[in-house]
């Protein structure tokens, strides 16, 4: 099958859209979203730096390199890359390792931070303390916990992740389920600054996982393809079969769910606009109530490992 725009082989079929795509007008598409998104999250023209959030994983990956090709020749704007150790023996270290080589190639400064620097506490640990309780309730917590500190001690403006159009229509799909409208009226992007909280910048929300991946393939940004050994335990993986299917049987599910969330934004953002953040009393981080979820948590495990 040839590319719906041109005369060369296609290397992809969009089923949502019903194009065939050849290797460049693939690429070409990809960019051309990640640029609609970074001028709608970014204000480029201020100085502003950028933290990226990089694990190692080709959405993580394929996001550092498109911030560094899209906004490199940009003054205005610097880039910084932090990957947040969880402490998972024999999964992190070959994501740390390959994201400091594309960090390099770059020329992005990268940074570390760990959960057991910040917090004392590694994943490995916390999963043999509380091994009934799911992992990724512990890690995401930790990860926004850590990642945001550092992100504010280098002075970053906005803080970029890798979450993609599978990941923000998962969320949404999840907070629906739950009737969590405070949590989903928490998702980013963020258009709005809070004290010492760095807002969110999602520039593959409109790019789906396998477009992500074939994006990194086509350009051969090398990244750590591998799995987290706790996460066949999440809750998340539940939506992500059921989106995966619904998808499958109505092309353009994901987009119509994130569309959704789009439009609801301006009543999220009124009804919970009141909410106040203020400082955690054991570690001064921000947040909505007088400690923390990443101190208690750790309170948690102490009490537990006693």
């Amino acid at each position: 099958m040839n590319c719906s725009k041109c005369s060369k082989p296609a290397v992809t079929l969009i089923r949502y859209s019903g194009q065939h795509l050849c290797a460049s007008h693939c690429l070409e598409f990809t960019e051309r979203r990640v640029k609609k998104e970074l001028r709608r999250q970014l204000n480029v023209d201020r100085e502003a730096t950028i933290a990226v959030a990089i694990s190692g994983g080709k959405d993580s990956s394929v996001t550092a390199y498109l911030l560094s090709k899209l906004l490199r020749k940009r003054p205005t704007v610097s880039l910084v890359a932090i990957t947040a150790d969880e402490g998972i023996a024999g999964y992190r270290p070959g994501g740390i390792e390959s994201s400091r080589e594309l960090c390099r190639s770059l020329e992005i400064p990268h940074h570390v931070i760990s959960y057991a620097e910040t917090l004392g506490w590694t994943m490995d640990r916390a999963v043999k303390v509380d091994p009934k309780t799911i992992p990724c309730s512990y890690c995401g917590v930790f990860r926004r916990y850590t990642l945001n500190k550092k992100a504010r001690e280098l002075h970053a403006d906005y803080l970029a992740t890798g979450l993609n159009l599978d990941d923000t229509a998962q969320s949404v799909l999840m907070n629906v389920a739950r009737g969590d409208m405070e949590r989903m009226a928490r998702l980013g992007p963020h258009d709005k600054v809070q004290e010492d909280m760095i807002p969110r910048l999602q520039p593959l929300r409109l790019i789906p996982e396998k477009e992500s991946y074939l994006y990194a393939m086509l350009r051969e940004i090398k990244f750590h393809d591998a799995t987290c050994p706790y996460a066949d335990r999440a809750v998340r993986g539940l939506f992500r079969d059921t989106l995966n299917k619904l998808e499958e049987s109505i092309p353009g599910t994901r987009h119509s769910l994130l569309s959704s969330f789009d439009q609801m934004r301006p009543w999220l953002d009124r009804e919970f606009s009141g909410v106040k953040v203020r400082k955690c009393r054991n570690c001064g981080e921000p947040t909505m109530n007088p400690v923390c979820k990443a101190c208690e948590l750790v309170e948690k495990l102490e009490s537990l490992a006693t």
